[in-house]
């Protein structure tokens, strides 16, 4: 299975660490975020890899190369402006075939053993999605999770949040025009027809969105 990294966003609320450096080369313990991910990714057998990137990307694919110092291989869809995580997801369909996908965000930092998503996505499912119990930066959550199934929000239900961790159908994107667009909406559309699965992962898990969870990480990697 090929995997995507989403690692196209310009991280404005990681200024001024991102006036000059792509968000997902920011380091935590030493490392680029995006190479935690690669380094996750490929012990659990993920050796295709397909990034996008916009903001900086050239950057992103000099210290990256084409993945062989990391026993991976990789090809980059480059945006010039970013196509928000649907159409960057879009954009790059060419590159990804016609099987299931895995994809993961370039800027979160997780324990999630990603050897989960190899059979993840049942015959007929659109989709699965990795939920986390919601963070004080998202407590309204966004999906509900039962029994396997994912469902979107609702008042009064149990809510997670979605990790930006997913295994994906290219068949979701069978309706969308290049351009860009949300992942979410095309993922609600499938909830409501019954075609998502998802699981709940209870680790750890950080979106480093803000230079305050750029230290959590720290903090977390200092402590392993």
């Amino acid at each position: 299975m090929k995997v995507m990294i989403l690692a196209a966003g310009k991280g404005e609320r990681l200024r001024p660490l991102t006036l000059h450096t792509p968000k997902p080369l920011v380091q935590a313990g030493g490392l680029p975020l995006i190479e935690h991910q690669l380094l996750s990714l490929r012990r659990a057998g993920f050796d295709e890899l397909v990034i996008n990137h916009a903001w900086l990307g050239q950057q992103i694919e000099d210290y990256l190369g084409d993945g062989a110092r990391f026993d991976v291989s990789i090809r980059y869809s480059a945006e010039g402006e970013p196509l928000e995580t649907g159409g960057g997801i879009f954009r790059a369909l060419p590159l990804l075939g016609s099987e299931p996908f895995a994809v993961a965000n370039g800027d979160i930092w997780t324990d999630f053993d990603y050897a989960h998503l190899h059979n993840a996505l049942a015959d007929g499912d659109l989709a699965h999605l990795v939920l986390v119990a919601n963070p004080e930066h998202n407590g309204r959550g966004d999906f509900c999770l039962r029994e396997g199934r994912v469902s979107d929000y609702r008042e009064g239900e149990p809510s997670f949040t979605y990790s930006g961790i997913a295994v994906l159908h290219p068949a979701l994107f069978a309706a969308s025009q290049d351009g860009a667009f949300k992942l979410a909406p095309l993922l609600r559309e499938a909830m409501a027809a019954g075609r998502v699965s998802g699981e709940l992962h209870e680790g750890r898990w950080v979106d480093v969105g803000t230079h305050e969870r750029l230290a959590e990480v720290e903090r977390l990697l200092a402590a392993r």
